[in-house]
């Protein structure tokens, strides 16, 4: 199985999200389905099915949280030294050519991210435009407006 980059965040994340999902929420779905199977016949309790439903999403949520910190790699963004690269996990502080605009992004891992919050995936063409070049440089992302010009202004390992 293929390694899963994770930041030290990301990881903790994962692993609260799998004691939630282990201690309360399988919990109160067994409840449930006890409570929808007191009220009678099954074959047409949708109170039973929507309950079983539930089950079933959240043992899938955790073997898949269980298969992911398995397989992750923990990278601490922290402890990188790129010789100032853009590398999984460090910030970049870039700047849209056309507009001025500047902007911030951390490359964390696929479930890490949150464009709100300034996280971005690996996997994503921002990203992979990025990964390899160092303050100075110029990074053209193909977005859904068209095509992007960002330079980057500094990169950093926080």
């Amino acid at each position: 199985m293929a390694t899963i980059p994770l930041t030290r965040r990301g990881a903790e994340k994962l692993k609260e999200e799998l004691q939630r999902l282990k201690s309360v929420e399988r919990h109160a779905a067994i409840q449930a389905i006890a409570e929808a199977r007191s009220h009678g016949d099954l074959s047409e309790n949708a109170e039973y099915e929507a309950a079983k439903d539930k089950q079933g999403f959240i043992e899938g949520r955790i073997i898949e949280i269980e298969g992911k910190l398995a397989a992750a790699q923990i990278i601490d963004p922290a402890r990188l030294d790129a010789d100032g690269r853009v590398v999984f996990g460090s910030t970049v502080d870039l700047e849209e050519e056309s507009s001025g605009t500047p902007v911030t992004y951390q490359i964390v891992g696929d479930d890490e991210a949150d464009l709100k919050h300034g996280l971005i995936s690996i996997s994503s063409p921002i990203a992979r435009a990025l990964i390899g070049k160092e303050a100075g440089d110029v990074a053209e992302v193909q977005a859904p407006g068209g095509l992007k010009s960002y330079e980057i202004v500094e990169v950093r390992y926080v």
